[in-house]
């Protein structure tokens, strides 16, 4: 009888998980009223699940400061572990259900990424592993992989993302590019200093990469004169520069990356020789660190390696 009650003494007594969870969520909000929304369920509801873990700790885990809290130092100690502890749980709920789809991969894309590159290739991928769907979804956010039913992101940027594991896919460079019909007869776009007589495109993506050169940037780097610089059709994706490019609308600046398969087959030219400008952002894979890899999943990462890596070499060839 005395060892069964030491082993009983030795057993690790934890709150209820409803309040556990309630407690990670309004600790990472500051806010029992966002922590609510998340949950589902009533700020009354979490403010009881809360009164729940202090009466279990013993002492206040919040400072109540009107509309807002924050955390007390036992709350602030706790938090870190419960919320590693929630995403554990996460994760073991995923690893068990990777049967029901570990043959899905779900994959979040930046648009013109999406566009210009990655659907147009996934037929190889279809091919290669048919019993493997492939979801894609096209957003230029930040991807909680916490909560959203993502498997990968695909995002161009500086890479560094938080809380997640990030691998470089693709370098990027900028260079000009115009339809063929630009080119032609005697009024045509011959050498750099004809391009103040034709319009020009202007990329205004929302993820600007400060090394990337605008038009001005551009033209003053090589002792243009870049007084009309500014001036002409500006586009919030670099897919719709690239088309309107192809439509004849002007000159655009476009990355090298995107454009290439235009480039490859005619329909877009670079007028210029040597005239592309490398960047510091790149095309990053992105997933939630500490995951475990599903083989659909695995699989699809080990193809895009090998597209970027056919794809590199096909710009150091040339092509």
């Amino acid at each position: 009888m005395a060892a069964n009650d030491d082993i009983h003494d030795t057993t690790v007594r934890l709150p209820p998980f409803h309040a556990l969870r309630a407690f990670e969520a309004a600790g990472r909000n500051l806010s029992f009223a966002r922590a609510a929304d998340e949950l589902g369920v009533s700020p009354a509801a979490v403010s009881q699940h809360i009164q729940q873990m202090e009466e279990f700790a013993g002492q206040p885990l919040f400072r109540r400061l009107g509309r807002r809290v924050e955390l007390t130092d036992a709350g602030h100690a706790a938090l870190a572990h419960v919320a590693s502890a929630m995403a554990s749980l996460g994760e073991a709920a995923r690893v068990m259900r990777l049967p029901l789809r570990g043959q899905r991969v779900s994959v979040s894309v930046a648009p013109s990424f999406a566009i210009k590159w990655l659907v147009p290739r996934l037929e190889r991928f279809k091919e290669l592993h048919p019993d493997i769907e492939v979801w894609v979804s096209a957003d230029m956010g930040l991807v909680d992989f916490a909560v959203a039913d993502v498997d990968l992101a695909i995002r161009y940027g500086a890479g560094g993302y938080a809380d997640a594991q990030a691998q470089m896919l693709l370098s990027e460079s900028v260079v000009p590019i115009c339809s063929p019909a630009l080119i032609e007869g005697p009024q045509g776009l011959k050498k750099i200093e004809d391009i103040s007589r034709f319009a020009l495109l202007h990329d205004d993506s929302p993820d600007r990469d400060p090394s990337c050169p605008t038009w001005p940037m551009w033209m003053m780097a090589r002792g243009l004169d870049a007084e009309n610089a500014r001036k002409g059709l500006r586009l919030n994706q670099s897919s719709m520069v690239i088309e309107a490019a192809m439509a004849g609308k002007g000159i655009g600046l476009a990355k090298r990356q995107l454009a290439a398969a235009d480039i490859a087959s005619g329909r877009l030219v670079t007028p210029f020789e040597a005239e592309d400008t490398p960047i510091n952002f790149a095309y990053w894979m992105v997933w939630r660190r500490g995951r475990t890899l599903s083989p659909g999943l695995k699989a699809f990462i080990d193809w895009l390696r090998d597209e970027a890596g056919q794809a590199e070499a096909d710009y150091g060839a040339g092509i």
